[in-house]
C-alpha cells in the first residue's frame, strides 16, 4: 500500500495529472475543427502557453479545471489535509492566469476561458450551446468570454 503523505508517492501522484491534451480540451478542439476553424496547441511563445490558439482570429482558449484554476463552482473544494500547500499552489494558479490574460491583452490578444464546471458536473451548459457561443465569440471582436457552468 502506497503512502500519500509520503513525498515521492504524492510527486509521481502529481506527475500523473495531465497539463495538456485534457478530455475536455481534446472535446472541445475536435468540435472546433469539424466546424473549420484551424488552431495551433499550447503555444510556449504567449503568456500562459494558451490550450488553443486561432492566429487567423488572434484568439486564444483556455479550457481550465475547476479544482486547479480555483473557480469558485460546485466542482471546487478546498482540501482539508496540507491546506497552507494547497491554498498558495492554487492562489498562485489563479494569480498566474490573471497575469497571463492581462500580458495577452496587451499584446492584441482576445482570450476565453472556458471552465470545466461548463462541460461536466450537475451545473454543465448543452455542449452544442457551448460550442455555438465560443465560435460566435471566435467570429466576433469582442475581446473577452467566459463560459462557466450554471
Amino acid at each position: 500500500m502506497t503512502d500519500v503523505h509520503d513525498p515521492e508517492t504524492r510527486s509521481r501522484n502529481m506527475a500523473a495529472i495531465k497539463g495538456a491534451n485534457t478530455k475536455p480540451e481534446i472535446r472541445i478542439r475536435k468540435a472546433l475543427h469539424a466546424a473549420g476553424m484551424r488552431y495551433r496547441l499550447n503555444v510556449r511563445d504567449l503568456p500562459g502557453k494558451p490550450d488553443i490558439v486561432l492566429p487567423r482570429y488572434r484568439a486564444v482558449i483556455f479550457v481550465h479545471g475547476c479544482f486547479w484554476h480555483r473557480h469558485e463552482c460546485s466542482l471546487f473544494r478546498w482540501p482539508a489535509s496540507r491546506a497552507g500547500f494547497w491554498r498558495d499552489k492554487l492562489n498562485a494558479n489563479a494569480e498566474r492566469d490573471q497575469k497571463a490574460i492581462q500580458a495577452l491583452r496587451e499584446i492584441g490578444w482576445r482570450q476565453a476561458v472556458i471552465w470545466e464546471c461548463a462541460l461536466k458536473g450537475k451545473a454543465k451548459i448543452d455542449f452544442q450551446e457551448t460550442m455555438q457561443r465560443l465560435i460566435a465569440w471566435i467570429q466576433s471582436d469582442e475581446i473577452a468570454m467566459t463560459i462557466r457552468g450554471r
